[in-house]
């Protein structure tokens, strides 16, 4: 019996595998249109993209152009190559930009390279161009059922963003003196930072590492930019306090700014 059932599977493979080949081959580029939906509604995408690449170039100025494009977008999306897919939901809403799939190329073109942004540590490229792609979208589509969602995800990658500048600012700090001044790139990425994202879970961690850098620099500055730095320091508690003044790092501004005011005040 169960040699029955494998036969049987092998045979219904061979059929299928069969089928596709016969439809491949064929120069009724319609055929290919129709076995191209059937594969695309089964979510076999694989097959449907394959037919879908040769129809889209046969289809160009036809009434069947502007859905074969768009199920030739989908497929890739659904077999997850989300970079190729947001190329031709691209070419979709660019060729048609009052189309019938043409607010859903822009959501989705822009959802799939979210889905495919890389981890923090690593570039952002992508990170950048799916920001971009969703942007666009909320400014078409304000009042869109999803947008909502993708103003969700704005802030989502936004944070990503966020976290990468965080990485680099605590990086500069950790080096130091080594081989440079890195306490000074650490307090301008810092800066940078709060600047391009002022409304960041991590806005006092990027204060904090400020205040603290700045405090080391006061430290190995030479005698006539002593007193300047520290008076940064000073003004980096002010900010740091005013801002969260139960924060997770007040003891350690406290104590930076202690320092700070005697070397002020000895000066005198």
């Amino acid at each position: 019996m169960k040699k029955v059932v494998f036969l049987l599977i092998i045979v219904l493979c061979c059929s299928a595998c069969g089928e596709f080949v016969r439809v491949q081959k064929s120069t009724d580029y319609e055929l290919k249109y129709s076995y191209a939906k059937k594969y695309y509604n089964s979510k076999k995408w694989t097959k449907a993209a394959s037919l879908l690449e040769e129809v889209v170039q046969y289809f160009k100025g036809t009434s069947s152009a502007e859905e074969s494009l768009y199920l030739l977008a989908q497929s890739y999306y659904g077999m997850k190559d989300y970079q190729t897919a947001a190329a031709y939901f691209k070419t979709y809403y660019t060729t048609y930009p009052k189309g019938e799939f043409t607010e859903l190329s822009r959501f989705y073109s822009g959802y799939g390279l979210y889905l495919d942004s890389p981890d923090a540590r690593l570039d952002q490229a992508q990170t950048y161009d799916a920001l971009a792609q969703l942007q666009l979208y909320m400014e078409y589509y304000p009042q869109s059922e999803r947008a909502k969602q993708a103003q969700d995800i704005l802030f989502e990658l936004q944070e990503k963003l966020a976290y990468k500048e965080l990485m680099s600012t605590q990086l500069y700090y950790n080096l130091g003196t080594y081989m440079g001044n890195n306490y000074q790139a650490c307090v301008i990425t810092a800066d940078n930072a709060l600047k391009d994202y002022p409304y960041t879970k991590f806005r006092e961690e990027f204060m904090f590492l400020r205040m603290r850098a700045k405090y080391e620099l006061a430290l190995v500055s030479v005698t006539d930019r002593l007193q300047s730095r520290f008076r940064d320091v000073v003004d980096e508690y002010y900010a740091y306090t005013n801002e969260f003044p139960e924060g997770k790092y007040s003891n350690q501004v406290q104590r930076f700014f202690d320092i700070a005011s005697k070397q002020i005040k000895t000066s005198y």
